[in-house]
């Protein structure tokens, strides 16, 4: 059966699936699509070519897929790849947690609400590597604040950036401060705009408020949730410039992401292996974001 709407547009129905037509002629995208190939197409598969082969500004020497080999057979290009899944999934996990938290906080009767809001959103305005030399002192070994702090407590800090079990974990965290105000303010406009009828059910009905939280708050934020998630994963599968100006993926190569991996790649001039990088870096992106997300709106949808 086809249905014209209101607006125009014909939605045919088959199968439980319906087709939105246009309303607009053909023409009208145009524009859009010329700027979409020249910007976005383009690039991506001049990249796709240039990742076969070993090439320089001036020429370029078809080699197949030797790249992409090389990339899997050293190590540390292996290790950036797992460090990239790590602190994506550190950053973006602790993000929804803090971020949920610190809305519920803002949205309750607390006193001075609206500066608290924009303390919290502060470090997502100030520059990236700013707050990376900052923390970079801040987490020094021996006269750095965060360590003299402890020991006056009588606890002995840690070599937050020189030691290489920590050194990935800690740029995680600084990266969890910067952020998670723009995750905050999400969950803000995800809480706000719940029906206050919910919750007058829910109290009529004697719920705690540990209930509300658990059966209204928490599934009627699931929208925030997924870009929450969706932004912070993305962001933390391509981060590059607070590792970079940290710890240049350092101690030896334990906090190496694979952006910065690329990176040195480029420096050294090897430029079809670091393009053989980018090529990998986009499909683990694709192969990582399209299911997660395709999940989390197919929860959305079932609600």
């Amino acid at each position: 059966m086809t249905a014209l709407s209101e607006a125009g547009s014909a939605i045919s129905h088959g199968g439980g699936r319906a087709i939105r037509r246009s309303p607009y002629p053909g023409w009208f995208f145009l524009p859009a699509a010329l700027v979409y190939g020249i910007l976005f197409l383009a690039p991506t598969l001049a990249s796709l070519y240039f990742s076969l082969t070993r090439w320089t500004l001036f020429n370029s020497t078809f080699i197949g897929l030797d790249n992409f080999a090389q990339f899997f057979r050293e190590p540390f290009l292996v290790q950036g790849l797992v460090n990239t899944v790590i602190y994506a999934v550190v950053t973006s996990g602790l993000k929804v947690v803090l971020g949920m938290l610190l809305a519920l906080l803002l949205t309750s009767a607390v006193m001075a609400r609206g500066y608290l809001r924009s303390v919290v959103f502060f470090p997502v305005l100030v520059s990236t590597v700013g707050v990376g030399i900052t923390f970079t002192v801040l987490m020094h070994p021996t006269q750095g604040m965060i360590n003299e702090a402890l020991a006056l407590l009588g606890v002995k800090g840690p070599g937050w950036l020189v030691d290489p079990k920590l050194a990935l974990l800690s740029v995680a965290l600084v990266d969890v401060w910067k952020g998670v105000g723009l995750a905050t303010v999400i969950y803000i406009a995800g809480i706000v705009a719940i029906p206050k009828d919910y919750y007058e059910a829910a109290r009529i009905d004697g719920a705690t408020k540990w209930q509300n939280f658990l059966y209204v708050t928490l599934p009627l934020s699931r929208p925030a949730t997924a870009t929450v998630i969706t932004l912070s994963f993305i962001g933390g599968l391509r981060t590059f410039d607070l590792i970079w100006a940290m710890t240049r993926g350092g101690p030896g190569f334990s906090s190496d992401t694979i952006a910065s991996v690329i990176y040195k790649q480029y420096q050294a001039g090897f430029y079809g292996l670091s393009t053989a990088g980018n090529v990998v870096l986009f499909i683990l992106i694709a192969i990582l974001v399209v299911p997660l997300t395709m999940l989390l709106n197919r929860r959305q949808g079932h609600e």
